[in-house]
């Protein structure tokens, strides 16, 4: 990639709509736009000074052959989005005008942008930081509200600026270590006193508390994986389709219809749901069935949350008490659901009591906390709604204050920072020389750095950007 030459692309979804828009950025930018566009009236592209959209006609410059009647938006560098000239050509949304717009630009002297380019651009020319570059993806694969937000909030560099203001603490203190050892003979307070220690655990524990926020970022960003399990026919798939209100798993009479997990996403309270409706969990009777079990016991394990449903209207088997079983020794966070109460009851609450007890004293989750509906009439379905909602209260939800880590690649920088961190502390109590420490800061360095793109390698970008989509 040149960052020298100019990339143009196609910046809007295929398929059709109202607008369809043609991107350019680089040092000809201007220029390739000014020779396929003819204004209504007033200047060109290359002419045009300030900001301006310019109304008039996509034509080929060989033939003169009209292709669309367009709006064309001017943006002269630097305040641009990747700080160069750049113009966006807002033709009709339909695939042949845009195709041929681009095909004009290409011919003009652009070149088709890789995925991400702008945005790589954005980063390389300074316009935003790393942190900001990967929150724009985020933004765009947002799946809630709180995803959203929290994305916003990177975009705006609210991580960016944590990261850059504990870098900038943790260089104080290695430019004064530094010192200490360059300058032996200037009267400079040592780096090995109590007070400078103080100063890196406060540091380590303030990138530990960012890094203590990446399982809510993974919730955010990926949302929270809910499994719905039972024995056959308690109603999972029902409840399904209820809960998202469209009838996504057939539904039948017949035990075992479900063979394989079926995943749906769904907004609740402003965050994500990743819903997985599982086959029965059973002793298989067939090859499918068994593979069936398989997998929603591979659910079980990836779940952050699950809905164990039970058969109010039949009596309780052995089967739905290894639901609960193979549930609670898996602690994972759980809601027992009873369906089916459009049927007369077959059995007390008494029957389940304590069965999904939390470990080590915490509050039960009993059948006294249970939730009953009915998956056909969609009675209680608004109440289990409200409960699952309520565990994102209770420790599912985002921190209300100060950015989250979304990105595993974040995470596992900040942990390596505060491993760097712990050495030079168990340097310093060990008594080693500074220049151990120093290096050991440095370390701590380099990878809070890594984040925001300060220190990055080539194939670190190429990885981030070729997520991207073509045009962005």
């Amino acid at each position: 990639m040149d960052g020298r030459d100019t990339i143009a692309a196609i910046s809007t979804p295929p398929g059709e709509g109202g607008i369809g828009i043609v991107r350019l950025s680089g040092p000809d930018a201007l220029r390739i736009s000014s020779e396929i566009f003819i204004p209504a009236k007033g200047k060109r592209p290359a002419k045009v000074k300030s900001r301006r959209m310019l109304y008039g006609l996509i034509a080929d410059p060989k033939t003169g052959a009209g292709i669309d009647e367009v709006l064309m938006t001017v943006m002269p560098a630097p305040n641009t989005y990747t700080r160069e000239d750049m113009a966006e050509i807002n033709c009709h949304g339909g695939a042949l005008p845009l195709r041929k717009t681009l095909e004009l630009v290409l011919r003009a002297g652009a070149r088709l942008a890789l995925p991400g380019e702008f945005t790589k651009r954005a980063f390389l020319n300074g316009r935003i930081d790393l942190t900001q570059a990967e929150a724009v993806l985020e933004l765009i694969r947002a799946k809630s509200d709180m995803a959203e937000k929290a994305a916003l909030a990177q975009l705006k560099g609210e991580l960016g600026g944590r990261i850059k203001g504990l870098s900038d603490r943790l260089a104080g203190l290695r430019a004064h270590l530094e010192a200490t050892i360059d300058f032996p003979e200037e009267d400079i307070e040592t780096g090995a006193g109590a007070e400078f220690a103080d100063r890196i655990e406060d540091i380590r524990e303030a990138v530990n508390a960012l890094s203590r926020t990446f399982e809510e970022g993974r919730l955010l960003r990926d949302g929270v994986k809910t499994a719905i399990l039972g024995k056959p026919n308690v109603g999972k798939s029902s409840l399904l389709n209820a809960l998202l209100g469209v009838s996504r798993a057939i539904v039948t009479p017949i035990p075992g219809t479900t063979r394989d997990v079926i995943s749906e996403y769904m907004n609740l309270g402003g965050h994500a749901l990743k819903i997985m409706d599982t086959a029965g969990i059973r002793k298989g009777r067939d090859r499918p069935e068994l593979e069936g079990v398989k997998r929603s016991l591979e659910a079980l394990d990836e779940a952050d949350l699950v809905l164990c449903v039970l058969d109010g209207s039949s009596g309780l088997e052995k089967e739905d008490f290894e639901v609960m079983e193979r549930i609670k020794a898996g602690w994972k966070r759980c809601i027992l659901v009873i369906n089916k109460t459009d049927l007369p009851r077959a059995w007390p609450a008494s029957s389940v009591s304590g069965r999904l007890s939390e470990p080590s004293g915490a509050a039960e989750r009993d059948a006294a906390g249970a939730v009953p509906v009915s998956a056909k009439t969609g009675q209680g379905i608004d109440g289990l709604k409200e409960k699952i909602t309520a565990g994102f209260r209770d420790g599912l939800g985002p921190a209300e204050s100060g950015p989250v880590i979304t990105s595993i690649r974040h995470a596992s920088a900040l942990e390596g920072a505060a491993g760097a961190l712990g050495r030079a502390l168990e340097a310093m109590r060990a008594g080693m020389p500074p220049e151990i420490v120093s290096i050991e800061l440095a370390d701590a360095l380099h990878e809070l750095g890594a984040i925001t793109g300060q220190v990055s390698a080539e194939d670190i970008l190429a990885r981030i950007f070729e997520e991207f989509c073509i045009g962005k």
